[in-house]
């Protein structure tokens, strides 16, 4: 069965909204993303433009601007709800794991 579109966020669409807290360029996401994760996430750019087409489509993220080819985005109220609900859902996997294993959660 496929995965409802947006009902959990992969690694790279978690990763885009959380740099769209302030306006982006494309480009910025690109170099964000794997500065923000020292390296473990990566996103290439047919992947990051798909994305961004799909947020858009969902209202997740607005255009705040336009240089030529260029344009800048941000996170939207709709955006920051889908982040803090899988925020929550991480949470409550990580709260699962430490439960079941017996370990302290690790902060």
């Amino acid at each position: 069965m496929a995965r409802e579109k947006f009902k959990t966020l992969t690694e790279q669409m978690f990763y885009t909204l959380l740099c769209l807290q302030t306006a982006c360029y494309g480009m910025d996401i690109l170099d964000c993303v794997p500065a923000m994760t020292n390296g473990r996430v990566n996103i290439g750019s047919g992947t990051l433009y798909t994305l961004l087409e799909q947020f858009l489509e969902m209202e997740m993220i607005r255009e705040v601007g336009a240089d030529g080819r260029r344009r800048s985005y941000i996170l939207t109220e709709k955006g920051k709800e889908m982040l803090d609900k899988e925020c929550r859902r991480l949470s409550a996997q990580l709260s699962d794991y430490y439960r079941i294993f017996g370990e302290e959660e690790k902060k």
